[in-house]
């Protein structure tokens, strides 16, 4: 038995999984969920580098973690870096400080391998699955569309289409203007598009994961926050194209009223518009929620690394 620390340092959000591994059972049991918002994606679309306060941000989050990580007694800890780390200039400097004043590392994925950890991680401990099936993990800076079945990925692509990399690109305030709606609109379109020959056929089955798609679940559930009881719903096509229309005229405090976190609040139109285009050129009627992800398959990944 093997009890690791997972950590997801994504472009809006950092996220901690404890888990104990079991080479002899080949299971991973979940101990313990951590997130916390630092943005550390802030304003990296536009001038190429994370800014000194998001790296503090980040910085006091892990700290926190630490605590846990000790409290819990894990053996080794594996925290990766996604789009925010992959896009920004300054990415080793980061990562220097952060590994200095936490001693934790960060490992830099590619789009490639976020897509293949996701996809491990969204369906961990999942059974019956239809082949093929398609995961989509809405990000800050990307999202990841992935085709396979349980015996292995087929197809797999990251797209620089994230909530807080269009808020930034497109919006100037909260609620938008229409000008502004319609511009970040017909982009996500046709980035989306682009990849329909290639993921097609997963169309009928889709899984969907990280806070966007976690947090339309809650709203479409009914739910004051979030609940591990979201692992698993169906989340509509009408429940995310009404929760669209009320996040586009909605301010910030209003949208924060409605049960979003705050640091998810000024994001969460983008991050539905993308959901929303993705079904409707899918033609996908429904999805179905998972709280796992990246965080799941790095822990898979190291799982896999015990048994070989």
């Amino acid at each position: 038995m093997k009890r690791i620390a997972a950590l997801d340092i994504g472009t809006n959000t950092a996220l901690l999984l404890i888990a104990d591994l079991d080479a002899a059972t080949k299971t991973l049991t979940t101990i313990l969920n951590a997130q916390e918002i630092v943005r550390l994606g802030k304003g990296v679309d536009a001038a190429g580098n994370i800014n000194a306060d998001a790296v503090v941000r980040l910085v006091e989050c892990l700290k926190k973690y630490l605590q846990l990580i000790e409290q819990y007694g894990v053996q080794q800890i594996v925290a990766v870096g996604t789009s925010a780390l992959r896009d920004a200039n300054n990415r080793d400097e980061v990562i220097e400080r952060v590994a200095k004043e936490t001693g934790i590392r960060i490992e830099t994925i590619s789009g490639a391998e976020e897509a293949e950890l996701t996809f491990l991680g969204t369906v961990a401990g999942w059974h019956d699955l239809p082949a093929p099936f398609m995961v989509i993990d809405i990000g800050g800076g990307s999202t990841e569309l992935v085709l396979g079945s349980a015996g292995g990925i087929e197809a797999r692509v990251s797209l620089d289409i994230g909530a807080v990399r269009i808020s930034e690109r497109f919006f100037s305030a909260v609620p938008p203007t229409v000008d502004e709606l319609n511009a970040a609109t017909q982009w996500i379109t046709e980035k989306i598009a682009n990849e329909l020959a290639l993921f097609i056929e997963g169309r009928e089955c889709v899984f969907g994961v990280a806070g966007t798609i976690v947090t339309l679940g809650q709203l479409a559930k009914g739910l004051p926050r979030f609940s591990a009881e979201l692992h698993g719903f169906t989340l509509h096509y009408q429940q995310v194209q009404r929760l669209s229309e009320v996040f586009a005229r909605s301010t910030v405090k209003e949208i924060i009223e409605l049960g979003v976190e705050p640091g998810r609040a000024d994001v969460i139109l983008a991050g539905s518009l993308i959901l929303r285009q993705f079904m409707r050129l899918f033609a996908t009627k429904a999805i179905t929620v998972s709280v796992q992800g990246l965080r799941y398959g790095i822990a898979q990944r190291a799982l896999h690394a015990l048994l070989n």
